[in-house]
Formats: structure tokens, sequence, C-alpha cells
């Protein structure tokens, strides 16, 4: 359960960037906020749990490729769901990118590590992807771009990627406190030159607040959390878990952004939410069954 919670507390931080980047509204643009979150959120994050020995770890052979693979994926999710929340808004992007993680994530662990996918995520996962389905119907406030439900798409690929890709690194003997920072950072740097080709309103009130909350509170205590559960679940239950994400950016759109979900967004939140506690509750272990003597043949 201390895996499960910190997971998902790392996924109610998460789910805060979309209404933030809306609510900030400041004018940055989504790939220069992303190298900017990535950088400063990866150089903290560096400060706080990277250690040389944890870092000979990565450098193995082995682990090195599972490393450049999360750099990778890492640098696509922050370019791609910034994108999409700055097309489709937050709750929209938001569901668009978490709906797509369980599948992916789920299936990954499945290729690379022979995961079973009990019946239970089957159904939690499946029960949280129509209710995200729901959310994605035309309401009161129209629907999705379709632009931004692409790149909402390629951003949720990512991160379900990324998520068993941390775990094979854990696997093969990488340590998961370098390889957070390490991929961020890294990834960071990747999409650096976006802050001098477009360094528009990062450096503002509203823009210098978005970045400091994007970086240390989603960026570096997020991945703070989520190193800290990953290493402990399954790739499918980690990807399912991040569906807490839509919910709290649906919430937050709702409260502070003037978003009206309509009844299919209210009962698809519902049903997000129904697959969520499923796949969070511990599985209940069966008491053994006294063996009985068997019956004697007449």
């Amino acid at each position: 359960m201390s895996g499960v919670v910190a997971v998902l507390v790392a996924a109610v931080l998460w789910g805060t960037v979309g209404p933030a980047q809306i609510w900030a509204d400041s004018g940055a643009h989504p790939v220069s906020l992303g190298a900017a979150r990535m950088l400063l959120g990866g150089l903290v994050l560096t400060v706080a749990m990277v250690r040389p020995d944890g870092l000979r770890t990565l450098l193995r052979q082995g682990v090195r490729r599972w490393v450049v693979l999360c750099v990778l994926v890492t640098a696509a999710f922050q370019v791609c769901f910034l994108q999409a929340v700055e097309r489709s808004g937050a709750a929209l992007s938001t569901a668009t990118t978490f709906g797509t993680v369980p599948v992916v994530s789920g299936l990954c662990g499945l290729a690379l590590s022979g995961e079973r996918l009990s019946r239970r995520w089957v159904g939690a996962t499946l029960c949280a992807v129509v209710g995200i389905g729901l959310l994605l119907l035309p309401g009161s406030e129209g629907c999705a771009d379709v632009l931004g439900s692409v790149f909402g798409v390629a951003a949720g690929a990512a991160f379900g990627v990324y998520i068993a890709a941390t775990r094979e690194l854990g696997a093969r003997g990488g340590d998961l406190d370098a390889a957070a920072p390490v991929s961020v950072l890294g990834a960071g740097l990747l999409v650096s030159p976006s802050l001098l080709l477009a360094p528009e309103g990062l450096f503002t009130g509203r823009g210098t607040a978005l970045v400091l909350w994007l970086a240390l509170g989603t960026t570096a205590l997020g991945y703070l959390l989520f190193t800290r559960g990953v290493g402990r679940l399954s790739a499918a239950t980690v990807g399912t878990l991040s569906l807490t994400e839509p919910l709290v950016a649906t919430v937050l759109g709702v409260a502070f952004l003037g978003e009206r979900p309509g009844p299919l967004a209210v009962l698809g939140g519902v049903l997000l939410l129904v697959g969520l506690v499923a796949v969070s509750l511990p599985a209940r272990s069966r008491p053994a069954r006294e063996e009985r003597p068997e019956p004697a043949v007449p």
C-alpha cells in the first residue's frame, strides 16, 4: 500500500499541470515551458537523489539503453502533453493522455517482463477507459481538438513506455533514485534549444510562478514520490493508478477554470473513480483450505 500511496500522490500533483498552465495564462510556448520545467526540476532532483554509486549503475551494460529510452520518452511526454493542454484544455487533454497510459504500460509489462494482466486489472482499466471516453464526448464546452487529442495519445503512450522502461531499468540493477533525475534533466537538455527560440512568457511574474510550481511541485516532488512507489508495483497497476490525473484535472477545471461537464462526463468521472479504487485496493489472500480425508468408497 505504501507504493500505491506514493504513486497516487504523485499522480495528484501531476494532475495539476494542465489546470496550472491554463490558469497562469503566461503566454509561454508549451515546448519552452516543458524545457524550463525539466531543467530546473531535474537539477533539484539531481541534488536530492543522485549519488555517485547510483550513477555508476546506469552505465552498466544492459542498463544504458533503458536510460536512453527513459530520456527520450520523458522529452516526448513533456512536449506532447503541454501541446495537448494548449489545444484541448486541461480536463480533456489530461483525460486523453492518461486514458492511454494503462493500456500501453500494461501491454509493455506483458511484452517485456511477462507480467500477467489480472482480471481485476482488465476490469478496472476497461472501466476507467470507458469513463475517459465519456469525458471526451462533446458537452457544454464542445469537443476536443483533433490535433490536441493526437498529442494527448502520443503523450500517454510515451508515459506508458516510461513506466515499463523504469521497471526494466530497476530489474537490471539500475538505481531508480538516479534514473529519474537523469531522465528528467537529460530530457530538459534535449529540448533546451526551444528556450532560445521561444523564450516569451517565461520571465514574467505569471510565467516564473508557473515554472516554479511545475518544476518543484510537479516534477521534483512528483518524480521523487513516483520513484519511491514504482519499484513496488507492476507496470499495469502503476499505469492504472495514473488515471488519477484526469480525475484531478477535471475537478480543478470545474472548481477554478469554469469548465462544466455534462451528465455523461460526470458518469465518466464516476467510472474512472471506480476503476481507480478497484486497482488500488490490496488483493485479499485466500485462506488455506483444510485438507479433508476422502470419503471411504463402499
